[in-house]
């Protein structure tokens, strides 16, 4: 059983969010689910049928700063968030050509500033009493600068460091951070990708190997671990033969408008 009460997920109406409220639905007593669409998060509760937690829906673009504040102190009135997991993320690539700058926009606003809209207000709460833990959904993405969708790999390389950092500064305070870094899971993002994807997984794998990771707080939950071998070692040769090399990987459909 988790140690786990109160949890709160991000991005929770479909994918991994919608995964990870389904494996912590079983462990906690009372889950927050907040995401864009409400009939998809009230299809994520109905998949949730073999728990016994009390689950919240919320509509929330967490690139909205304001309301995502509202939110947490909306919670925290009544429950103490024991876990809080920045999972809201979306993806763009290159495939029509370079980069809008809308585009690059979106992308920053939801995976990094949706992050930290959600995650600063819960440090503070946290932090004062001195427990608590936070997940940040990271990607093997971050690792590598990307061509074919530099936004995103820069968004999730950016969260991570973050969050890497933001354990050992919280750590004194009793607060634990994690961050998750998977590869390619299968979801509705990575649905429209038109290439091979290399040790693609199910998405309720994925969440038990997350949620596992959290619960041994493990600060980096990386996986699969023969995939990031792989990158560590494409980023150990000559960068100039790391740039020949990732011109040629396929490139991602861009966000539609």
């Amino acid at each position: 059983m988790s140690k786990f009460k109160n949890v709160l997920i991000t991005g929770a109406s479909s994918g991994l969010g919608r995964a990870l409220a389904i494996e912590l639905s079983k462990k906690s007593q009372n889950l927050f689910l907040c995401a864009r669409n409400f009939e998809n998060l009230q299809e994520t509760k109905n998949l949730c049928q073999n728990s016994n937690a009390n689950i919240y829906l919320k509509i929330l673009d967490v690139k909205d700063e304001i309301a995502s504040q509202n939110y947490i102190t909306e919670i925290e009135e009544n429950f103490a968030l024991d876990l809080v997991i920045a999972n809201a993320g979306i993806s763009g690539g290159t495939a029509q050509g370079t980069e809008s700058f809308a585009q690059v926009k979106e992308i920053f606003d939801t995976n990094l500033y949706g992050v930290l809209n959600i995650v600063q207000p819960i440090i503070e709460k946290m932090t004062l009493r001195k427990s608590g833990q936070i997940v940040i959904i990271s990607s093997l993405a971050g690792f590598v600068s990307l061509p074919s969708s530099p936004a995103y790999s820069a968004s999730k390389s950016a969260v991570r460091i973050y969050g890497e950092a933001l354990r050992g500064n919280l750590a004194e305070f009793g607060v634990k951070v994690n961050i998750a870094c998977p590869g390619y899971i299968k979801t509705k993002m990575t649905a429209v990708n038109n290439f091979y994807m290399p040790f693609l997984m199910d998405s309720a794998k994925a969440s038990q190997i997350i949620i596992n990771g959290i619960e041994k707080n493990h600060g980096r939950i990386i996986f699969p671990i023969i995939f990031y071998f792989l990158i560590r070692v494409l980023l150990s040769l000559p960068f100039s033969l790391v740039e020949k090399i990732m011109k040629k990987l396929p490139k991602k459909s861009a966000l539609k408008k």
